[in-house]
């Protein structure tokens, strides 16, 4: 026990690495279990039309991010000047005035995208989803100098709380008002939890408007790729959910959004470690600057790789069992859907590592061509997929864009000498032999998602 605490305590870099890897496990771990409590409680309290209207409400507003991330947290954490106050007070008024014009667009959108799919609610709930963009605005830049220094305990256990109170929102307000506008208020009460609890509990939460030149020119010269990358991120992480909805009833979407919120809880974790612990440290222990340093983030990213490839596994072999445990009739679809999912998000885990290394490295135009390239080979699968396979194709396009990708991201991951083979071609092919096997043996209930 004395060794264990030894490991997680300590202001080096080593040491704040594991707390922080920790921290961002219990983040993600009970935000996945509160989310899975909800999710029981509310598919009783709703119907799965109001699960496929929100998820096409969340496509949008994650769109409208996406589209216009100008790389704020990403400067701060890469950027030499991440402490400075004027810096980081121009980083917070550009995220604001970003907010203000993203809520606007909702409002300008709604009704064009309302008519697209049909649906007259659209109309109404994405202005008043958007409000949650005005309210995100607001974050304090401590958020992003927590991340920058690996220190996410507080930030953490402010995520927890606040998402708590969002679902006990949530379910009382269904329970009351019986309808999918519960979610969009709990949404907005949880944001607004959040910003404040931020406010008053991180230290250092102090902006104020400002915007310094050299400081403003810094971070539209470092941010100008990753706007245009996430726009491309937008269609790598949210194209499935957008084009299906063209395809298939809100019942439908509704049962699949089910299906891929619980089976991309791996690639989630995979993500929020890139971004909040391995980003980091890639900047703290650079790839050129030792073999060691090489060594170091090699073993991290194969453990982190590891482990949420058999995690998807495991819940590729046991997603029907536990559909059918957890939820009604109406959604038994989902469990055939989780074990699909894994031959898709193998490749995603795995072969994922290159974008948060160019960041790192300040190559954002490198990062923002390799996800240009994944987000068209993707589109044009989903199209082909879901019009051939309906929604089988729509799981794996992701996975199959992201094989096809690799070839040029290993050779931008090669400039760097950040290439790590053992992991990108051993690792995926283990994990897609083990997720093709799990598939055959759910095979009677995964044939019938089959058109």
């Amino acid at each position: 026990m004395k060794r264990l605490a030894r490991l997680f305590s300590g202001s080096d870099i080593a040491a704040r690495t594991r707390r922080s890897s920790l921290w961002v496990m219990l983040d993600f771990g009970g935000n996945q279990f509160l989310r899975l409590v909800s999710n029981l409680l509310l598919t009783r309290l709703l119907f799965p039309e109001a699960f496929g209207l929100m998820a096409m409400v969340q496509v949008f507003i994650t769109g409208f991010q996406m589209f216009s991330d100008a790389g704020v947290q990403a400067s701060i954490i890469q950027n030499c000047r991440g402490d400075e106050k004027s810096f980081l007070d121009t980083a917070w008024t550009v995220q604001i005035l970003r907010g203000v014009v993203l809520w606007l667009l909702t409002w300008l959108v709604a009704g064009p995208v309302s008519t697209l799919y049909g649906l007259p609610a659209l109309a109404e709930m994405l202005p008043w989803m958007g409000l949650t963009l005005f309210l995100q605005g607001f974050t304090p830049t401590a958020v992003h100098t927590a991340s920058r220094h690996l220190l996410l305990g507080r930030v953490t256990a402010i995520d927890l709380c606040a998402f708590s109170f969002q679902i006990l929102a949530a379910c009382i307000l269904s329970w009351m008002l019986n309808s999918v506008w519960a979610l969009v208020i709990a949404a907005n009460v949880g944001v607004l939890a959040t910003l404040v609890a931020q406010w008053v509990y991180l230290p250092a939460a102090r902006n104020r408007l400002r915007l310094e030149g050299e400081a403003l020119s810094s971070l539209f010269h470092f941010g100008k790729y990753i706007f245009l990358g996430s726009a491309a991120g937008f269609v790598v992480a949210q194209g499935d959910r957008a084009i299906l909805g063209l395809y298939v009833p809100m019942s439908e979407l509704g049962v699949f959004h089910i299906a891929f919120s619980m089976a991309v809880i791996p690639r989630n974790v995979a993500s929020s470690l890139q971004n909040k612990v391995v980003f980091p440290l890639y900047r703290l222990r650079p790839f050129s600057e030792s073999a060691a340093n090489r060594t170091e983030i090699f073993r991290a990213r194969r453990i982190q790789a590891g482990t949420m490839v058999l995690t998807s596994l495991f819940l590729a072999a046991i997603g029907p069992w536990l559909i059918d445990l957890l939820y009604d009739d109406r959604y038994l679809a989902a469990g055939p859907m989780i074990t699909v999912f894994a031959l898709s998000l193998v490749p995603y885990i795995t072969l994922s590592m290159t974008g948060p290394m160019l960041l790192a490295m300040g190559d954002s135009r490198r990062a923002l061509v390799a996800q240009l390239l994944t987000a068209v080979l993707q589109t044009g699968l989903l199209f082909v997929g879901i019009a051939a396979f309906g929604v089988v194709g729509a799981i794996l396009a992701p996975g199959l864009a992201a094989i096809a990708a690799y070839p040029l991201r290993a050779a931008f991951a090669r400039r760097y000498d950040a290439w790590d083979p053992v992991q990108d071609l051993g690792m995926t092919a283990l994990g897609l032999a083990g997720a093709a096997a799990i598939c055959v043996w759910h095979w009677e209930q995964v044939a019938g998602l089959l058109p």
